[in-house]
């Protein structure tokens, strides 16, 4: 098949988790002998990066800058007029004039978007293209600005982020049932979509992750979290393992060691000050950082969707301990492939439960890597892909017939 894929932000290289997710979809369609053309936004926060020759020749990558920089007056026309300011901000009419030039010089079988950001952007494909149109969704996002605005102390602020839930449910609710096809990476948001959409094929299709075991014997009693920390849920994450759990695990095991990592770490978590704590910030590379590590960490309270870097963790063999929303929709069973921990006191237990005995560490990540192999595998991803888009083609021939 002939896909173009539109992202909001640029997948190579992977800098974080979501460029990682855009980009295993992109190599597992690649692996599988379709062609990928991706067509991307890049930003000050996601900046167009250096790619490698070969990256470029396979995808035939091109970037268009966006200004995503929240300010007052858009952002006051917006709440006046009812209208996502999330989502505005993704549409650029440079993005718009490059996609349409694409879609006349090329066709293609399928039209990818990544997230619901690029939504704006159905009616330049939609004259512009015969092609499906599927929308790939990372989150259920208005119930993460939802959460957000639950968790917020300003009045305030809580009374705007409620409306930027609201305005974001509203657009999702409009938008998704018009494209041919979705596909969710979690089997929760596909039950979300499938309610909504019942005449459109929804498909959970997780990213593609390959099993990469490190050569590197892990340090006993280590435990890491890493994560993009320019992402909110991700810093309450790290303050709560930092300041809620660690100074119980270390006081009743001393030689336990914690290890923070992520891109755009938070100066008070760079100054943070705690016993048996090292915090680097970003890493040039998230295998090598992990290799020695023998336990990841992820009380994570806020998201959908599902966390690459806790599958990437599995991937290499890691032991996992997360909440039931850092674990949502991954692949596996607790107790046989990673640990599930909700109160403070439940980390602390399996944390030590862990640091007391190797045997176990070893014997969770064992099971990781195969879960991971059985249903992450680029086979796997693509043939479900693949699947997708055939029913998303084959229902929009039959409604373009009727």
């Amino acid at each position: 098949m002939k896909i173009l894929q539109l992202c909001h932000k640029p997948p190579y290289p992977p800098v974080d988790g979501g460029a990682l997710g855009l980009h295993c979809i992109t190599e597992a369609l690649l692996t599988a002998g379709h062609s990928v053309r991706v067509l991307s936004l890049c930003s000050a926060k996601h900046p167009w990066l250096p790619q490698p020759e070969s990256y470029v020749a396979a995808t035939r990558f091109e970037a268009v800058d966006v200004d995503l920089t929240v300010r007052p007056l858009p952002a006051a026309v917006a709440l006046l007029c009812g209208e996502s300011y999330n989502v505005k901000r993704f549409y650029t009419p440079a993005f718009d004039a490059r996609l349409a030039a694409v879609l006349d010089e090329e066709e293609f079988d399928v039209v990818q978007f990544e997230s619901i950001f690029m939504a704006p952007y159905l009616a330049t494909v939609r004259a512009h293209s015969s092609a499906a149109a599927v929308v790939r969704l990372h989150n259920v996002e208005h119930h993460l600005w939802r959460r957000r605005a639950e968790e917020e102390h300003s009045p305030w602020r809580r009374w705007y982020l409620k409306h930027l839930a609201l305005t974001l449910r509203a657009y999702e609710h409009e938008l998704v049932p018009q494209f041919d096809g979705v596909s969710t990476v979690a089997p929760a948001d596909r039950d979300y979509f499938a309610a909504l959409c019942p005449r459109r094929p929804v498909v959970d299709v997780p990213p593609m992750v390959r099993v990469h075991l490190p050569s590197v014997e892990p340090m006993p009693a280590t435990f890491y979290h890493l994560g993009a920390m320019d992402w909110q849920p991700n810093v309450a994450a790290v303050h709560r393992l930092a300041e809620k759990i660690w100074p119980d695990v270390r006081r009743r095991c001393p030689d336990a060691r914690l290890f923070l990592a992520g891109r755009q770490m938070p100066a008070d978590l760079m100054a943070l000050r705690v016993d048996g704590v090292t915090v680097q910030g970003e890493v040039p590379s998230a295998e090598a950082f992990i290799a020695d590590k023998a336990v990841n960490v992820v009380p994570l309270s806020n998201g959908s969707g599902i966390r690459i870097k806790i599958m990437e963790a599995m991937a290499a063999g890691k032991a996992v301990v997360g909440s039931p929303t850092a674990l949502a929709g991954m692949a596996g069973e607790a107790g046989r492939t990673w640990l599930q921990a909700e109160s403070d006191a439940d980390f602390v237990d399996a944390m030590l439960r862990l640091a007391q005995d190797p045997a176990e560490v070893q014997r969770l990540g064992r099971a990781a890597a195969e879960t991971v192999a059985a249903r992450y595998s680029p086979e796997v991803v693509s043939q479900l892909l693949v699947s997708l888009y055939d029913e998303a083609i084959a229902g929009r021939a039959r409604r373009q017939t009727q």
